[in-house]
């Protein structure tokens, strides 16, 4: 999909990914690892994206969360990622949905676009840390997180930029 059609904007929000994920003297320097929690760090913002730099030790994920109407990509620079995608989300009707899922694996130089609409968990189901950035457009306002309980998907909570993270 262009990206224009993902995110309302001219850029190409995929090849800003991987332009950073392709160069390592770019993030290397500034990566970190957390054994507690996944560390993330904003590189890059302007009016019309945002990009963010994540570590993934083996193990972590992000747990179910959309992206409050925000199109992106994210791209691996280092390691592997698993993506599971709860499918054919509707326009914000997602609570009650009985989900279908699918999963895909990405490995350092690919990319992976999304919609505005998009409900996801990444996970990093190898056995060494992975390292990814990540390009949303418009600028992340809020994520909404789920669970999926009883075959059910069931919201959570709401997070809002620059108060819950």
């Amino acid at each position: 999909m262009p990206a224009s059609v993902l995110s309302r904007t001219s850029v190409d929000l995929a090849a800003v990914a991987r332009s950073i994920a392709d160069d390592p003297d770019r993030w290397l320097p500034i990566v970190r690892y957390d054994a507690q929690e996944r560390w993330y760090t904003r590189l890059t913002f302007t009016d019309e994206y945002e990009v963010w730099l994540l570590s993934w030790l083996p193990g972590q994920r992000t747990g179910v969360h959309d992206h409050g109407g925000s199109a992106g990509v994210f791209a691996v620079a280092d390691g592997s990622l698993r993506e599971i995608v709860v499918e054919n989300p509707r326009d914000g009707l997602l609570e009650g949905l009985e989900p279908t899922l699918s999963t895909a694996e990405y490995d350092a130089g690919q990319a992976r676009e999304f919609d505005r609409h998009h409900v996801h968990e990444i996970v990093n189901a190898g056995d060494r840390p992975a390292v990814s950035v990540h390009v949303y457009a418009p600028a992340l306002s809020s994520m909404h997180r789920y669970r999926i309980e009883d075959g059910i998907l069931r919201l959570t909570s709401s997070e809002r930029a620059g108060a819950d993270w």
